[in-house]
């Protein structure tokens, strides 16, 4: 269960959110707008039916996350009022529009093409309701918005896949949904100053390539200091599992010098292979515990792995 909390400003307090979109990163926006005060309402198609059979276990949903991702499913829709619509049918239409009139901003994560099929597009939205803001979440921006694609091939695009190993998180889809909760903070401002709805589209591509600046800067390239060329910004073995090493700014790595027994001779020396070799060696003489109380008397900053 995804807490609320307490410390986030309740910014969107009185502001009515109806989403359509499904997998992570539509429901992922749609619960931050939740945590930050909003009324969110998601309508979603009914589940599949299994071949042969005319039950649906009822921990399935007609959004595909429920079926890959449980887990994450029931978190993002913690607090979340849903509701099963076709929207292929005039039934399911009548209950959108019914929707419509009462919320603020709509999300949608469709492809474009399927948004025209619809009636949800912009041109066909804006001027029934014209207070009302969209967010589009789509994969890649403007004309390629209906090109199929997903977080890895985005990730692959920026430059953000360098081996063989998949990445350890959905980075693409999580940073879009930033930017899409962000679009609907930035929708209901313009609103507000306007008194009119606007649309605003988020690519998760775009959202790839944002997180993927550091890299084209050349700060995270190999042999630069984010890149491995630093002794304190390191992960390292130690006697129980790996260690975390972030001491980067001077006085943190003139620290883990002291501690490890090197004179410091100025922040050159982190540089050299020297340097990472004795850092390295006296790491793997530890326990992940014995670090910890080390970085805790010597405020480094550090963080034990399994």
């Amino acid at each position: 269960m995804l807490a609320t909390p307490t410390h986030l400003p309740q910014a969107l307090t009185g502001v009515q959110v109806l989403s359509l979109s499904l997998n992570l990163p539509g429901p992922a926006a749609l619960q931050r707008c939740r945590q930050m005060g909003a009324r969110c309402h998601k309508l979603e198609p009914p589940a599949p039916q299994a071949v042969g059979s005319t039950d649906v276990s009822s921990s399935l949903t007609g959004d595909p996350m429920s079926h890959y991702s449980p887990a994450a499913y029931r978190d993002l829709h913690e607090g979340i009022n849903v509701q099963v619509v076709n929207l292929k049918t005039e039934v399911g239409q009548a209950a959108l529009h019914t929707e419509l009139t009462q919320a603020d901003v709509l999300l949608t994560s469709f492809r474009p093409s399927a948004l025209r099929k619809l009636g949800l597009d912009w041109a066909s939205l804006q001027p029934r309701y014209p207070k009302l803001s969209v967010v589009s979440i789509v994969g890649a921006s403007g004309v390629n918005a209906d090109l199929p694609g997903h977080d890895l091939t985005y990730l692959a695009d920026n430059g953000l896949i360098t081996g063989l190993d998949l990445p350890t998180t959905l980075y693409a889809d999580m940073g879009g949904a930033l930017m899409a909760s962000e679009a609907v903070l930035q929708a209901v401002l313009l609103q507000r100053q306007s008194g009119a709805g606007s649309w605003i589209e988020v690519a998760l591509s775009d959202a790839a390539a944002h997180l993927a600046l550091p890299r084209r800067w050349g700060a995270t390239l190999p042999g630069t200091l984010l890149g491995g060329g630093h002794a304190g910004y390191q992960v390292y073995p130690c006697l129980d599992g790996r260690v975390a090493l972030a001491a980067l700014e001077p006085h943190f790595a003139q620290t883990l010098c002291m501690a490890a027994g090197l004179p410091w001779r100025g922040q050159a020396m982190m540089q050299e292979d020297s340097t990472r070799q004795a850092i390295a060696h006296f790491v793997a003489g530890l326990s992940r515990e014995a670090l910890e109380t080390l970085a805790a008397e010597h405020d480094i900053p550090l963080t034990t792995l399994c």
